[in-house]
């Protein structure tokens, strides 16, 4: 079996995984992004493809006015008696729920919420009772790992909440999950901080609340220290696939430039062995990029998906997100037939709001996005273009508006509240195509009629990057219209968006 790390490329963190038969499902953090929680599905644990959100309406997943990486945190999916279920924390807005689902591809519940505080939380369905687990951070009177059971029907916690585990010893113990293996209860915890010195380690009870004993070869997941393509592995969680094999998701980053990084925390693949009674991951070896195990598994790729969006649907495809809750008569895909209309918003994406803007994740370093715009500002305020971005005070622009009274295209760059229009050129009547080419290092900015493009600026990738920007998410390529605090009616037209990587 070959296959090729990371399994979910981007900004896909905090990886969470069940098995239902011969199908498997995985769902990543989303933080401010709307819709919430992206679930993949695959039959071979190397191809995923999305099939949809679990968090769709405002009521499931409240975002008004969060910060940058507030949200929605790290989630876990677990499947029991014909239902599936998400848990994870809205730190903004309530703390810990779930939401359920007979059908992972289709709408899930409403919010049930639980009362035990902390982030990252999971379940354990076994023997009749749900544990429910999340970390211990500021509310409780030792930093570590807690549990109690409750009422999967309602959330109502049952008992009291109980300390479990310290970790092995590194800072910030989160993500705990907890399993029932054998005779064995083994609860994994992420430490060290989701950065360099991120791991995975893993302790065993034969009771679900301990004591715990720590695992000899701790920690079971981390690069830190090594030089290699893949860092800052750790927030692991494990299944057993339809073989009786064992495998491990977790997350890491791939530096762009030097110790730089700006496309998100990914997900990544490992094969574990259980030696005496504890799991070994990839024989102990550090995780490559090019994967190569001896197990059974017939690959089942899906169809590739489109690089062109030709805006032709009823709805936007799963690989688009707003910016917390969308205002939705900003956007119509029925206007003009063929296109998107964006409405010029009062909030720009410097704002914590919901502006005219869509967009989807920067999922490779060689790439392009591209999209073909029809739009004539009324004044130097309006503004409509193409994006690439880490958070809202984190980006680069090359957009139409007018300077000095004539329809323009400009490109500007913010580096937190360093702000900078660095090109401007006149653009003639009608429609114009904006592309943003990237590599590992540079962005390069260019615009003009279709078939006729000019290079107006760059920018260096290093400046969205997490080291730079701060926070959890990775770049996005967004299509955006704003007012610039005004109000306004004008219209932008996006006629399509092409995602391509580059060859």
């Amino acid at each position: 079996m070959k296959y090729t790390n990371p399994i979910i490329p981007g900004f896909h963190p905090d990886p969470s995984i069940c098995r239902v038969g011969e199908d498997y499902y995985l769902v990543n953090s989303s933080f401010e992004y709307f819709p919430g929680v992206p679930i993949y599905h695959s039959r071979d644990l190397m191809n995923w493809r999305q099939i949809g959100h679990c968090l769709t309406r405002e009521s499931q997943l409240p975002l008004g006015g969060v910060n940058a990486s507030d949200g929605i945190y790290a989630p876990t999916i677990r499947y029991h008696d014909g239902r599936f279920y998400m848990v994870t924390t809205n730190v903004n807005g309530g703390g810990n729920f779930y939401v359920w689902t007979e059908d992972p591809a289709g709408e899930w519940s409403e919010p049930i919420w639980v009362a035990q505080k902390g982030i990252d939380p999971s379940l354990l369905f076994d023997s009749g009772k749900v544990y429910f687990t999340s970390n211990g951070t500021n509310w409780a009177p030792v930093r570590g790992i807690y549990q109690c059971e409750i009422d999967i029907a309602t959330g109502k916690q049952l008992t009291e909440t109980k300390f479990l585990w310290t970790g092995n010893g590194g800072s910030y113990p989160e993500a705990p999950h907890l399993f029932h293996i054998g005779d064995w209860y083994y609860l994994t915890v992420a430490e060290g901080g989701t950065a360099e010195c991120h791991t995975v380690t893993i302790a065993r009870s034969r009771d679900p609340y301990g004591p715990f004993e720590s695992c000899p070869h701790n920690p079971i997941i981390t690069h830190r220290s090594l030089m290699n393509d893949i860092q800052a592995t750790g927030h692991a969680d494990l299944v057993e696939d339809h073989h009786g094999n064992w495998w491990a998701v977790f997350l890491g980053y791939r530096y762009g430039e030097y110790s730089w990084h700006h496309l998100g925390r990914e997900t990544y693949l490992a094969p574990v062995e259980w030696i005496d009674a504890w799991p070994v991951v990839n024989g102990g070896e550090k995780v490559l990029c090019t994967m190569e195990v001896d197990r059974p598994m017939t690959p089942c790729p899906w169809p590739a998906p489109a690089e062109r969006d030709d805006f032709d649907a009823s709805s936007f495809g799963f690989a688009w997100n707003h910016f917390r809750n969308p205002d939705s008569s900003l956007y119509s895909l029925t206007e003009r037939p063929g296109s998107l209309r964006l409405t010029c918003s009062a909030p720009t994406i410097d704002d914590l709001a919901s502006p005219s803007f869509i967009g989807r994740r920067q999922e490779h370093f060689e790439c392009e996005a591209a999209t073909l715009l029809d739009f004539d500002p009324t004044s130097g305020n309006e503004e409509a273009g193409l994006c690439v971005l880490a958070d809202n005070k984190h980006h680069y622009e090359v957009a139409v508006t007018l300077r000095s009274g004539k329809r323009s295209v400009i490109v500007r760059r913010r580096i937190g509240t360093l702000i900078a229009e660095v090109a401007c050129q006149a653009l003639a009547d009608g429609p114009i195509e904006l592309r943003i080419v990237a590599d590992k290092k540079t962005y390069r900015f260019l615009a003009g009629a279709p078939g006729g493009l000019t290079e107006l600026a760059t920018g260096e990738t290093r400046y969205l990057s997490t080291q730079v920007a701060g926070g959890y998410t990775g770049a996005y390529f967004g299509i955006y219209a704003t007012a610039r605090g005004g109000e306004s009616s004008t219209k932008a037209f996006f006629d399509w968006f092409d995602y391509r990587v580059s060859a």
